[in-house]
């Protein structure tokens, strides 16, 4: 009898994992696209006042997750901009606007950079708001799964 409750038990929580992990490409490109917009914030601001180089810049500000892994790999080595949880589109637009930073004087970037801006905005809420739905119907998919499988295994 414990046996089988343990069991049910581990399964439940096996299942609502797997949910939780197939939710996180949703997580990552919210994570992504929210530094990617507080990036052009700053960088903006850069543009508007002490005008540094991006090295200069890069290495005075320091940031975090894949999109600085993105950022740090592509001013190094002009990688490709591949990522499991940009979509074709996404990849394009990202790999446009890296191909930008450092490029041409700064009135020419302030005008891309500020173009950018509402794009990576919406880009970002949509991804919020994709995530919030997405990650609770993963979770709910996954502890619905669990308890089917205690159903009909057990």
């Amino acid at each position: 009898m414990w046996l089988k409750l343990l069991l049910a038990g581990l399964s439940v929580a096996f299942c609502t994992l797997l949910g939780y992990l197939a939710a996180e490409k949703y997580r990552a490109r919210k994570r992504f696209f929210t530094a990617m917009n507080t990036f052009n914030e700053k960088y903006l601001s850069e543009l508007r006042f002490s005008r540094k180089p991006l090295p200069v810049f890069l290495k005075e500000n320091h940031f975090s997750g894949e999109f600085a892994t993105m950022l740090t790999s592509y001013s190094e080595r002009k990688t490709d901009v591949e990522r499991y949880f940009l979509t074709a589109e996404e990849r394009q637009q990202v790999k446009n606007y890296f191909e930008m930073l450092g490029r041409g004087d700064s009135h020419t970037q302030s005008g891309f950079f500020e173009a950018q801006q509402p794009q990576l905005a919406e880009a970002q809420k949509s991804c919020e708001k994709e995530a919030k739905e997405r990650g609770a119907l993963y979770l709910k998919l996954g502890l619905l799964a669990g308890f089917a499988f205690v159903i009909l295994i057990l």
